[in-house]
């Protein structure tokens, strides 16, 4: 497997544009488009909030039969407890599919930005022709549709990667948005991967809520699960390769999604409103992997340990807190911490104690930008990773004027 350009355009035969059509202010990109040049296999996951964006309705019975050959998204506006969001959302399909000659069963569609505005139908009518007629294949493509589907992202977030099945080489691509409102329990983030393998809906979705325990639902910026996050995957079966059934061709499928996803995660998680650090928890020991991933993902969640982070203070005290609130059955009386960055790492708790240290060698650690936070359960095989960022001022300075 290696990593290529060209985002969700990297698989043969998908599209893709960016435009703007007028729901951001001062003609910023805000509607994208990803087309496939074949119908395809198409799954999604979805977030947990009771509070649902209409699109999400709209996508998920749209996806009943599995088969999807266009997404379109705008940003800006989440068409969230709008008035009318769920015609609108359907009519926004309908005109896709009539430019394209399609179904507009065969349309799925997403929305992100301010929740309870209303949105007009005129912006689709007018941005979404423009798409069509530009859409193209290759880098800048994936990129235009990349940057028009963020809100508060200062960095579009885009990757993809080649491997090969059965002698075939086979294509992942994906593009990404999400700043703040970050907490992902999926099943304002969303993400758009495109595949070029032959693949069931049924194996599709297995496989993207596997990825997403590991990657997604392993990132936080401040605690808030967004009405609107949801994750698509769309598969044409392009590349020319069998349809993958057997155990080994999934499971090189599913390392090669696992790398996209984690590394559009990790590009959400950095990109956090007003982060200046990433935060990379990694637990071990634990008694399984679901109470490591709760365990670590506990950890990137506490504002306290954030904030410290922020002010560069090796406070794992808070640590401690963080591992002690999470979900799972654990023994709390010998669990060891390390922290560090590129410049190394430094033991500061030992058997749930502590560690005798240099401060000024700790605060020259977290002084740098990727931040290494180790805890070791000390009681299993355990392990998993989650991702976050510190808590600055910024973050309040955007989040208070947000709709300004």
């Amino acid at each position: 497997m290696i990593k290529i350009k060209g985002g969700i355009c990297a698989p043969k035969g998908f599209m893709a544009w960016g435009t703007s059509c007028g729901i951001k202010a001062g003609g910023q990109k805000d509607l994208a488009i990803i087309v496939s040049e074949e119908m395809c296999d198409a799954a999604a996951i979805y977030t947990k909030n009771k509070v649902k964006g209409a699109p999400l309705m709209v996508t998920k019975e749209h996806l009943a039969d599995g088969k999807a050959r266009a997404l379109i998204c705008n940003s800006g506006n989440a068409n969230t407890c709008a008035p009318g969001g769920y015609d609108l959302a359907k009519e926004t399909c309908r005109i896709v599919a009539d430019g394209l000659g399609v179904r507009p069963e065969d349309v799925v569609v997403a929305s992100t930005g301010v929740i309870g505005e209303s949105l007009s139908i005129d912006n689709f009518e007018y941005g979404i022709p423009e798409l069509i007629e530009n859409m193209s294949a290759g880098e800048k493509a994936s990129h235009e549709a990349a940057l028009a589907i963020m809100t508060t992202d200062t960095v579009p977030k885009e990757e993809a990667v080649e491997f090969e099945i059965a002698g075939r080489k086979c294509h992942i691509g994906g593009i990404a948005k999400g700043s703040g409102m970050i907490h992902p329990d999926m099943a304002t983030m969303l993400s758009f991967i495109t595949t070029d393998v032959r693949i069931s809906p049924e194996l599709l979705y297995d496989g993207l809520k596997e990825c997403a325990d590991e990657s997604f639902n392993q990132i936080s910026v401040d605690g808030d699960t967004s009405t609107n996050d949801n994750v698509i995957i769309m598969a044409n079966g392009m590349s020319g390769c069998e349809e993958i059934k057997g155990e080994e061709g999934y499971e090189i499928f599913k390392e090669a999604l696992r790398e996209v996803m984690v590394t559009l995660a990790k590009a959400i998680a950095r990109d956090g409103e007003g982060a200046g650090k990433l935060i990379e928890c990694l637990v071990v020991g634990a008694p399984d992997n679901e109470t490591a991933r709760a365990v670590s993902k506990s950890v990137i969640s506490s504002d306290l340990l954030k904030a410290a982070v922020f002010g560069g203070d090796a406070n794992w005290g808070r640590i401690l807190c963080a591992v002690g609130n999470s979900k799972g059955e654990f023994d709390a009386d010998n669990i060891d911490v390390d922290m560090g960055s590129e410049t190394g790492m430094v033991a500061v708790c030992r058997g749930s104690a502590h560690e005798p240290y240099s401060e000024e060698r700790a605060s020259q650690i977290l002084a740098e930008q990727d931040i290494k936070i180790k805890v070791d359960l000390n009681q299993g095989d355990g392990q998993a990773v989650a991702w976050g960022c510190d808590l600055t001022y910024e973050y309040v300075k955007i989040n208070g004027d947000y709709r300004s």
